[in-house]
Formats: structure tokens, C-alpha cells, sequence
């Protein structure tokens, strides 16, 4: 097993730091997860014009900040001004992970210029031990495990996650890059189911753990907990943890 995955499961992820507080991807929304006791924490990750690993989730600013300006457009020294939700800061990766070396982190890595920079901040920051690298873009993450390699963890793209479901349909054998630890997946997309018990247990044979995001409601968690998954990201920290609480399953 890679050491990414050595907490027992089911594992409790702090979405985006926990976005429900609205100072998501910062390093106050860090804190506040890891002194809920949260090990796992999910987010995100572009890169600048001057090569600079960077957390925040979208391309552009607007949404969180309220000033224009595209990620890949800006040096770091423009992000120095930017304001998340009025006051905290856009963090760099490299900085994040010195601050909690005890914290796994689940890192998105959300566009192409943000490939570089990721790989060669987990690799100053001797975290390959501690990180897992994601993408919904299935190109971008054959690109990072051709450059990472396998010791750096990383979970399927969505072709990989739709492979996989087809492949739990049919029983049929599917092949896995060495550095693919788990399928990260919603609990359906549009009509279709995607986490069942075929689904869990498919991908439970192939050695995968099944991260079931974004879930915010007790109920679809203890659903999901039921039917065996190995972690639930949340944007609603406190709800999750008090799930976890109620099964005694905390800390996670």
C-alpha cells in the first residue's frame, strides 16, 4: 500500500479545506480542518507565469476574490495583494505543505501550467510520500506519472472512473498505471449510480480505494459508509466529523 494511504479508512477528507465556510483553499481554512482533527485534506492547484504552484481552484480570480486575472497570466508577486473572501491570502503550495507535514493532502492539480511547478514543489518538499495528485483530464495525468513516476500517488481520470464502472459491469479485467491508488469518484453523475456495491467491490479487487466527493448531508454519508466506501470528501467538516463521531470512527 502507498504510504498516502496508511490511515485507517474510511478516510475523512477536508474538501477544498472546507469550502462551506467560504474561504476555501486557504491556509485559515486548513487550520481550521486540522484542529477539527482532519489528517486529509483536499485541494487544489495552478500554476503561474513564473512557474509557481499556487492553491486555489479556479482559473480565475473572480468568483473568490472579486478582481480579474487569470492564474496563468499573473506572477507571484501579483497573487501577493490578492484577497480570498476579503482577507485571506492565495497560498503557495511549497508553503502548505512545510506548514502541516503531518496533514496528507489531496492535490487537484486543475490545468496544464500547474504540472511543472506540482511535482517540483512535492519533490523540494520530500512529500511524495504525503500526497496523491488528481485531474478530472486523463491526458494531464498521464503526463504527471510519466514525469512523477510511481512513488508519487495518483487516483483515475474521469475516462479511468468510466473504464472502471464499465469494467464492474462486465467483470472484465482492467489494467492500472502502478501509481493509481484509487478512484475518486461522485456518488452519480446525472442519472446513473455510480457508487453500488459492484462498483465498491470491483474496485476493491483491483486494490483501489473508492473516495466518494462532495458530500455534505449526514444521510448519503452513512449510505455511502454502509456500502463500504474508503473515504467522503466533505465541504461541511463539522457534519462529516460528527458522522464519523456517531459510528466511531473518529479520529479519522
Amino acid at each position: 500500500m502507498h504510504p498516502y494511504l496508511d490511515a485507517p479508512t474510511p478516510i475523512a477528507f477536508a474538501h477544498r479545506g472546507g469550502a462551506a465556510d467560504g474561504d476555501e483553499n486557504t491556509a485559515e481554512a486548513f487550520a481550521r480542518a486540522v484542529a477539527l482533527g482532519y489528517r486529509y485534506v483536499e485541494t487544489d492547484v495552478h500554476g503561474t507565469r513564473d512557474g509557481v504552484a499556487v492553491v486555489f481552484h479556479d482559473s480565475d480570480l473572480r468568483r473568490l476574490t472579486g478582481q480579474p486575472g487569470q492564474i496563468r497570466d499573473l506572477t507571484i508577486k501579483d497573487l501577493e495583494t490578492v484577497r480570498v473572501a476579503g482577507s485571506a491570502a492565495v497560498p503557495r503550495l511549497d508553503d502548505v505543505l512545510a506548514a502541516w507535514p503531518q496533514v496528507r493532502f489531496n492535490i487537484d492539480v486543475k490545468a496544464s501550467p500547474g504540472i511543472e511547478p506540482t511535482l517540483q514543489t512535492v519533490k523540494n518538499a520530500k512529500a511524495d510520500d504525503r500526497v496523491l495528485l488528481a485531474s478530472f483530464s486523463d491526458s494531464r495525468l498521464a503526463r504527471i506519472r510519466k514525469l512523477a513516476g510511481p512513488d508519487v500517488a495518483t487516483s483515475l481520470g474521469m475516462r479511468g472512473v468510466t473504464r472502471l464502472w464499465l469494467a464492474s459491469r462486465s467483470n472484465t479485467n482492467m489494467k492500472l498505471h502502478p501509481s493509481v491508488v484509487a478512484a475518486q469518484v461522485p456518488p452519480r453523475y446525472g442519472r446513473l449510480t455510480v457508487v453500488d456495491p459492484r462498483f465498491v467491490a470491483y474496485a476493491h479487487r483491483l486494490g483501489l480505494q473508492v473516495h466518494v466527493w462532495t458530500i455534505d448531508d449526514p444521510e448519503p454519508m452513512h449510505h455511502l459508509l454502509d456500502l463500504g466506501v474508503d473515504g467522503i470528501m466533505t465541504d461541511r467538516v463539522d457534519v462529516l466529523r460528527d458522522v464519523y463521531i456517531a459510528r466511531g470512527l473518529w479520529p479519522a
